[in-house]
């Protein structure tokens, strides 16, 4: 199966929101012929050069990519600031663009800051930028494979509610979540503690108690409580937020007999999730991760080729 580059006119991947319909099913469509083909030594892009700039800790995101590249055959550079010269103060520009004058063809970037990533996006780089977290404004590929997952699962998500739980306000997930499961005819709901809200999020899904969006919901993704981005402390104890909002055993079986799991990590055992809900068979936690490396040879590949199309 070739690559379709007509529809995908993207020089970046900054978030889900920029993308039509018709960009999402490509990506979707490419990762499944992935998922399905590949096999060792297939790499199409041998000789071809990815960086891999982590700002902020990463185990999912930064692994993911790092397979997704060398299953495409990418020789990858992995990049750590603080034995780089950004220890001295060399800006994310001109880092990046000392990069690309090296031959790196793909930036992957995570930053705290979203808006030295969209500033980035503006300027004449010499490599494609995508954004592997940024902040806590926007996540395109954890969304792409929470998607990807859902779909697999149910074929269709028309007409299907999605309850998203928990940190809302620190949450770089849910914002790129919304969009693309809305672009399916999904309906979100929210639910969390009203500390951890966040006011444009209710502006798009409304908020619930938490018994009733396990009640309502055909996927429950659950949320990490983001302690490291908390300026105050939110709740008395990890142990009282599992009281209050922990998917347990007792309140999975509120849940619809068809409903699944979902959780895009990391995730804190016996905090957001109890820990024998992580590997329940209706769980899909495990299986995320591994639809997040096929997604990502998607992207990869989408932002390679798109110049041609």
């Amino acid at each position: 199966m070739a690559l379709m580059t007509q529809e995908w006119k993207r020089e970046h991947l900054l978030d889900t929101s920029q993308l039509t319909l018709n960009e999402l099913k490509a990506i979707l469509a490419r990762a499944r012929y992935w998922e399905e083909n590949w096999r060792p030594g297939m790499g199409p892009y041998r000789g071809r050069f990815a960086a891999n700039l982590f700002f902020e800790p990463s185990t999912r995101t930064r692994f993911s990519f790092e397979v997704a590249e060398k299953k495409l055959g990418m020789e990858v550079v992995n990049f750590t600031p603080d034995v780089s010269s950004t220890a001295k103060g060399e800006s994310l520009y001109d880092t990046v663009k000392t990069l690309a004058s090296l031959g790196v063809e793909v930036a992957v970037i995570r930053h705290s800051d979203p808006e030295q990533v969209k500033a980035l996006a503006r300027q004449e780089v010499g490599c494609k930028i995508l954004n592997a977290g940024a902040g806590h404004w926007a996540h395109p590929t954890q969304a792409l494979l929470d998607l990807y997952t859902m779909l697999k699962h149910f074929g269709d998500l028309s007409g299907k509610t999605v309850a998203i739980v928990g940190d809302i306000a620190h949450s770089r997930v849910v914002h790129s979540n919304m969009w693309s499961l809305k672009r399916f005819g999904a309906h979100v709901i929210l639910s969390g503690p009203q500390a951890m809200r966040d006011r444009d999020c209710e502006q798009e899904a409304p908020y619930v108690p938490f018994e009733e969006a396990l009640q309502t919901a055909d996927v429950v993704m659950m949320l990490r409580v983001q302690l490291e981005r908390h300026q105050e402390k939110l709740f008395t104890s990890k142990q009282d937020y599992h009281k209050q909002y922990g998917l347990t055993l007792q309140r999975l079986r509120l849940m619809k007999p068809e409903a699944i799991i979902m959780h895009p990590g990391p995730f804190n055992r016996g905090v957001e999730v109890a820990d024998e809900v992580v590997e329940h068979p209706r769980s899909k936690i495990f299986e995320q991760k591994a639809n997040g490396v096929w997604i990502r040879m998607a992207v990869l590949e989408h932002a390679l080729e798109g110049e041609k199309a």
